[in-house]
């Protein structure tokens, strides 16, 4: 049923708004919205000049300029399934140039609308979808969480319909896994406005991940949704305007985060912090710039120790000792990551420098028996591997068809089991010139 009601949306006559059909629900799309709708564009004699109706429905992306303004204003004011009349001023639609050959110059356009629904922004780091945001309620503040910046935040969290959390919030932006917030939930407090209230759509990998959240009843990999109220935000760290002394400052403080976290048993965010003091003093090279990156460099390595990362554990090492080669932790650190690697030799020296460095190192000392025992048991192994490949080649050759000729072993003395194993032993003694326990 036809509704006799005009809406001027451009506040000057510009788009007018005839509603056809009534839309459902109170929700409506806002900029950054993938919305999906049916038009028929006509002038104002009833020429139709284009249409989607009978074939695919037309996609655009709201507020971003990529179609004419009044169909930006028309579509975020309708709601699901609406239908409505737009007329278009000129300066709406195609202006003075108009669109040759179908719409003249300075023409007024009527477009028939019909909103077939939309999906959310899409915020995710890799434009796959996974994060979603519906905005609410917008806001005219311009003021968005910077890095490191103190949020304060009302936050309902939402599976299959079920609240499961209520609750504000208050953390340093980039550190709000610490409190319990996803990591969906902050990608997206970058994008917000102070004042905002978005709906945030967040697939499992940015959320509680494959374990799920059984304290919420939430089962792995599973989907939920965020009410984000962005209650305020102060400014965050502005590193490009730091003076030298005021990174070294900052690094610092990263740095002490960094452990704070780490005492916590929360290594991915120590690893953050940690690496974050590294970066803001890259391209200072002083006393205290290197002490700092020393320090937080071996810190990394400890961190990805304990995720079980060695190889990055390992670099992390060699970033410390390029600046320092005889740093005890560090050196103890890349032997522990050798080790886990199985490069057991690597490790052994490292061990070994510790040492020369500290005699009294007894953790050194324990590392080393331990290296020593390895290697011995990686050469027992290839030893066995060799011996059993000799074996296998004698006993083709004694399989094989008799020559009539002089048999050439008679003459130089048969290659016997014993002749393959000693020539091992001599290859790896050749080869492996260690102390053996």
């Amino acid at each position: 049923m036809s509704v006799e009601k005009k809406l001027d949306l451009s506040g000057d006559g510009g788009v007018l708004k005839e509603i056809l059909e009534e839309g459902q629900g109170d929700d409506r799309p806002f900029s950054g919205c993938t919305v999906s709708l049916h038009y028929t564009g006509k002038l104002v004699d009833g020429t139709v000049f284009d249409s989607s109706v009978g074939r695919a429905p037309f996609e655009f992306d709201l507020g971003k300029g990529h179609v004419i303004k009044a169909f930006d204003m028309g579509v975020s004011s309708m709601k699901l399934n609406e239908k409505c009349i737009l007329t278009c001023a000129p300066q709406y639609a195609y202006g003075e140039a108009g669109s040759p050959p179908s719409i003249p110059p300075n023409s007024t356009l009527i477009f028939e609308l019909e909103l077939l629904g939309w999906k959310g922004e899409d915020l995710s780091p890799n434009k796959d979808g996974s994060i979603e945001r519906f905005i609410m309620k917008v806001s005219d503040k311009k003021r968005s969480p910077g890095e490191g910046a103190l949020v304060k935040v009302h936050l309902i969290g939402k599976y299959n319909g079920t609240t499961f959390e209520e609750r504000n919030v208050e953390f340093d932006y980039g550190e709000g896994c610490d409190c319990g917030v996803v990591e969906g939930v902050e990608m997206a407090l970058e994008k917000m406005t102070v004042g905002e209230i978005s709906r945030l759509k967040i697939q499992g990998k940015y959320a509680f991940g494959s374990k799920g959240k059984q304290e919420f009843n939430i089962p792995p990999n599973a989907t939920v949704e965020y009410i984000v109220n962005l209650i305020d935000c102060e400014k965050g760290v502005e590193e490009w305007k730091l003076t030298d002394d005021e990174r070294l400052k900052q690094s610092e403080l990263y740095k002490t985060k960094g452990t704070k976290y780490f005492l916590k048993q929360n290594f991915s965010l120590a690893l953050k912090m940690y690496k974050k003091s590294t970066d803001i003093i890259s391209e200072i090279d002083n006393d205290a710039a290197k002490k700092l990156k020393i320090a937080s460099n071996s810190n990394i390595a400890l961190c990805y120790q304990k995720t079980n990362d060695y190889f990055e554990g390992k670099q992390a090492c060699n970033e410390a000792l390029k600046l320092d080669p005889q740093n005890i932790k560090a050196l103890y650190r890349r032997g522990q990551c050798n080790l886990a690697i199985n490069e057991f030799n690597e490790a052994l020296n490292d061990f070994e420098m510790v040492i020369e460095l500290e005699p009294t190192n007894k953790a050194a000392v324990n590392q080393i028996q331990i290296c020593k025992h390895r290697i011995k048991e990686a050469n027992e192994k290839e030893r066995k591997i060799y011996a059993n490949m000799f074996k296998k080649l004698s006993a083709a050759d004694k399989e094989a068809v008799p020559s009539t000729e002089d048999d050439v072993l008679t003459k130089c003395g048969e290659w016997t089991d014993e002749d393959a194993k000693r020539e091992v032993d001599l290859a790896f003694e050749r080869d492996n010139n260690i102390v053996m326990i």
